[in-house]
């Protein structure tokens, strides 16, 4: 099912992945990155073209995944939890929201989740964007750059050592928010 839906987003080329990554930052299953690797691999000369495409889209529609967690997520958890649940994971999203943000915006996890729960738990729609365009720039741009410079390549890079990059690459972006964030709170 999955590779039907890419298929029917691969016809439209780039206006398809402009859609894809859009749609993932709010509601759909399939992630981006699937056919920015498909595209890249096809032509390797507009890689980077591609990552603009998917990382503008994907910004665009985080605000909307935002409200849908404000509007939708917050009632709905409200019925599903009791509410010192509820409470509990506002207070943890909101001291750890900015670590969750940056990372998810950069990890496999679909970006759905983070913009979604952005929303439920009242977490800063501005803090939502500077983290995503970090994260989702890191991401979308770093495979372009792969394609851009290895070409088919690269597709033997990212099978080999994908997940070992991203988990390396999520470390790092971990470590420098936990440095950036202890010495913002000693300066504050």
């Amino acid at each position: 099912m999955l590779d039907q839906i890419t298929e029917l987003f691969m016809q439209y080329g780039i206006w398809g992945l402009f859609g894809m990554a859009f749609l993932d930052s709010f509601i759909s299953p399939i992630p981006p990155f699937f056919m920015q690797i498909a595209m890249s691999l096809l032509d390797p000369g507009s890689a980077l073209r591609f990552a603009t495409v998917a990382f503008t889209a994907s910004i665009l529609g985080a605000p909307i995944g935002f409200l849908l967690g404000k509007w939708l997520g917050k009632p709905l958890l409200h019925k599903l939890l009791p509410e010192k649940w509820v409470v509990v994971a506002t207070e943890k999203f909101a001291k750890n929201g900015d670590a969750a943000v940056l990372i998810g915006a950069f990890t496999p996890i679909p970006f759905k989740v983070f913009t979604v729960l952005s929303g439920v738990f009242n977490y800063s729609l501005t803090k939502l964007m500077l983290f995503a365009i970090v994260g989702r720039g890191l991401k979308f741009f770093l495979i372009g750059t792969l394609f851009y410079l290895y070409g088919k390549h690269a597709k033997v890079l990212l099978d080999e050592y994908l997940e070992v990059s991203l988990l390396a690459a999520a470390a790092l972006v971990a470590v420098g928010w936990f440095i950036w964030n202890k010495r913002r709170k000693r300066y504050a």
